[in-house]
């Protein structure tokens, strides 16, 4: 039972962590040193509770994912203002998306393993902490229909820096999006918009190492419930979030970070 529990508390901070710009890989880390569970955060366990955090932004999002799609493909017969902005909207997604992916296939390893550590950690968690001050105040004035190659551009190249542990994903192209004058929902958006193919693909490449386990049926339970716990916190916690980003509410989560940085140099 106690082996369990430590599955289902690794899913609830993945599934807590995940949607805010405060680095879900940098708080598994550091509970693994506190806790001494690295034995159970192996990658397969990391897919699952991923999958369930993406799964639930794809039910948030559904309405907006589904109104893309139709009208990328519409956009071929029926070029009006809205298939034009939603069809242009897709290939930007596309365009965020490529720079990650390229360094994260390229070079994820072996970033993660010269950059994995407590100090490390901590530095990210306070340079955060700086960046989630500086745009505490901005507002933004562009809609989705605004957003441009450039912005699209810079936003995929700012989010290179999330392959360092204790970088924020979702943060650093929020962040990102925001000092591209993006309206904070709509940079909110976008920043998940890209999250989609990425955890996508991550998640199917690692399916093969998670069916191929040898002992895979004694997980299921364990990992079931991390699977759960990681996608019922992550569906609330973004839902809270939305919120949270509409009022600009930035400032709490740089203190948390100002000081869950400095914690870390400290006493780790």
């Amino acid at each position: 039972m106690i082996e369990i529990l430590k599955y289902i508390i690794l899913g609830i901070l993945q599934g807590f962590t995940e949607p805010l710009p405060i680095s879900s890989s940098g708080h598994v880390y550091i509970l693994r040193s506190i806790l001494d569970v690295g034995e159970l955060t192996d990658l397969s366990f990391e897919i699952i509770v991923n999958f369930g955090s993406l799964l639930a932004i794809l039910i948030i999002y559904f309405k907006d994912i589904k109104k893309l799609v139709i009208n990328f493909f519409k956009y071929f017969k029926t070029k009006n203002e809205e298939t034009r902005n939603d069809h242009k909207y897709c290939w930007l997604i596309v365009l965020g998306v490529i720079p990650i992916g390229i360094v994260g296939f390229l070079f994820k390893s072996q970033i993660e393993n010269s950059l994995n550590s407590t100090k490390i950690i901590g530095v990210s968690f306070l340079i955060t902490a700086l960046f989630l001050y500086l745009v505490r105040n901005i507002q933004g004035k562009k809609e989705d229909k605004d957003l441009t190659w450039k912005d699209a551009l810079i936003i995929g190249l700012v989010q290179i820096i999330a392959v360092i542990p204790g970088i924020s994903r979702s943060g650093s192209t929020l962040i990102a999006a925001l000092f591209c004058n993006i309206k904070r929902s709509n940079a909110l958006k976008y920043s998940f918009m890209l999250y989609i193919p990425i955890s996508i693909g991550t998640t199917l490449l690692g399916i093969k190492d998670l069916i191929t386990m040898p002992n895979l049926n004694e997980m299921i339970l364990p990992y079931g419930l991390g699977f759960i716990s990681s996608f019922i916190v992550s569906y609330f916690t973004l839902k809270w979030f939305m919120n949270v980003v509409k009022k600009g509410k930035f400032i709490y989560f740089s203190i948390y970070c100002l000081i869950l940085g400095l914690s870390i140099l400290i006493f780790l």
